[in-house]
């Protein structure tokens, strides 16, 4: 009896000591870069919006009749509303930064009421924002201006396009950090904090990046999707800071493909396949997560080669490809 009560307290010392030096998991602010750090998949959407894919067809009732277009709250309610996706991703400012911003700011302003932060149990962001910024090369003080409004307005990512340089990503990477941690931006941080539910000083504290600064909840995404961005890839994902590396994979599609003497448009699809693994290859030497804009039929192949952030697109195949993804995943 004597001998397995010393057995029996000999464990629960040995279990309890185990336990105290581990430490305690932390939960985060930004739940993207949370999950990164467990190493476990993050999918999310497209913001929903009154984009419409295409033209309406002649005759038809949208050819005659302007359809109602949906309210920032509208739009805003239906965003928050589904509970499965990890992150809100927006690309509108990627062309017309003066025209996107406007509209993606009244988004944002409407997300604040419907619980965009929640203060228990936990203080954190259900859904972190993530924006595409327009082409950094031809004018990175000018981007690096517009990357700073849109930090302003409390999205937690930024997603550099069209990269071809490592360069071109340091400008960027600077941009999204405050003059007092040694980037570019500003101090004024417009609404951020409001956004975040913090004070200014505790907004401050947390908005750097990601894995830069291991307490930041800023995280940047990066796009590789030109011949010439292939060409440099390794150099740009052995530039620390980025939090993701994507391939472009609708891009580069079009950039693997010809056009023959009838007019018809024709995909290298060994090529395209070819540029999207060396974007992943790069990934993987560099230990840099990998990105990639699934569907359904798509999504577990890609985790099974190693890609782990996934951004679909707004509505019923999103959200399929998400609960596929998850299940997958064990999440």
């Amino acid at each position: 009896m004597r001998a397995r009560l010393i057995v029996a307290t000999a464990l629960v010392v040995g279990v309890s000591g185990l336990v105290a030096g581990q430490a305690p998991r932390k939960t985060r602010l930004n739940p993207v870069i949370e999950l990164l750090e467990q190493k476990k998949p993050v999918f999310g959407l497209y913001a929903p919006s009154n984009r419409r894919g295409g033209p309406p067809q002649a005759g038809s009732v949208a050819a005659t009749v302007q359809l109602p277009q949906k309210s920032p709250a509208d739009l805003a309610k239906e965003a928050m509303g589904y509970a499965n996706s990890d992150f809100i991703f927006d690309g509108s400012m990627e062309g017309n930064f003066e025209r996107g911003y406007g509209p993606y700011a009244e988004f944002v302003k409407a997300l604040g009421p419907l619980g965009f932060f929640t203060k228990t149990p936990t203080h954190r962001l259900p859904h972190p924002l993530v924006v595409k910024a327009p082409e950094i090369a031809p004018d990175p003080v000018k981007v690096g201006a517009q990357i700073g409004q849109q930090l302003n307005l409390g999205v937690s990512g930024v997603m550099f396009v069209s990269v071809e340089s490592a360069d071109e990503v340091q400008k960027g990477l600077a941009a999204m950090r405050l003059k007092s941690k040694g980037g570019t931006r500003g101090e004024d941080v417009g609404s951020a904090p409001a956004q975040w539910g913090l004070s200014e000083a505790e907004y401050k504290a947390k908005a750097d990046l990601w894995p830069l600064n291991p307490e930041g909840e800023l995280i940047n995404w990066t796009i590789v999707e030109s011949k010439a961005g292939l060409a440099n890839v390794r150099q740009i994902a052995a530039v620390k800071g980025i939090g993701v590396l994507w391939p472009g994979a609708g891009t580069l599609r079009g950039v693997f493909s010809t056009t023959d003497a009838n007019g018809q448009r024709k995909t290298d699809d060994a090529a395209w396949e070819a540029a999207i693994q060396q974007v992943l290859a790069a990934c993987k030497e560099f230990n840099v997560p990998c990105g990639y804009p699934a569907n359904a039929n798509d999504i577990e192949m890609r985790m099974k080669q190693g890609f782990s952030v996934f951004v679909m697109n707004w509505g019923d195949a999103g959200f399929k490809t998400i609960d596929i993804g998850r299940k997958a995943a064990n999440r």
